[in-house]
């Protein structure tokens, strides 16, 4: 497989993926393009890498830009505007894993604790009801503590111990 091959279907496969982790796949293939290019990309060039519009570009551009995926470059005497993703793949994990939990998790958890503090009437259906979605909302709230510890490790030696040890 030639290289130009091999860089088109990771960027395909990664945009395909893209979709099952809650980003657009014109977005995925964007980041995917700009983490596996030795040096920042033009919008110019992004747009003609995916056959993809200005404004669909720029947009998504902005979005992994507020995920913090995604870094704006600046070369002196030009005028275009040059991006480059987060090639620390640990950097990136935690990057996504925060955002994820930010746009999805906790809205889930403020709705779970909504439904599950309910004043019931004591039917079985109600009771049955509370308690099922109170579960639901201590296992998700426990999952994103476990998740929020595990994002926090590079701030915490122990946690870098742990991870080193496990590599």
């Amino acid at each position: 497989m030639e290289f130009k091959e091999a860089k088109n279907k990771f960027v395909q496969t990664w945009g395909a993926l893209g979709s099952q982790w809650g980003i657009n796949k014109t977005m995925a293939q964007i980041h995917a393009l700009l983490m596996v290019s030795h040096e920042a990309v033009s919008m110019e060039d992004i747009m003609e890498e995916l056959q993809i519009s200005r404004g669909n570009a720029s947009m998504n551009l902005r979005a992994l830009m507020d995920w913090g995926i995604v870094y704006k470059e600046y070369k002196a005497g030009e005028r275009r505007e040059y991006f480059t993703a987060e090639k620390d793949l640990d950097e990136l994990a935690v990057k996504i894993s925060r955002e994820r939990s930010k746009r999805e998790i906790k809205p889930a958890l403020k709705v779970l604790k909504e439904v599950s503090s309910i004043t019931s009437d004591n039917t079985a259906e109600e009771k049955h009801f509370v308690d099922q979605t109170t579960k639901l909302y201590d296992f998700v709230l426990k999952a994103d503590n476990m998740l929020d510890k595990m994002t926090e490790y590079k701030d915490n030696w122990l946690a870098k111990l742990v991870v080193k040890i496990m590599k």
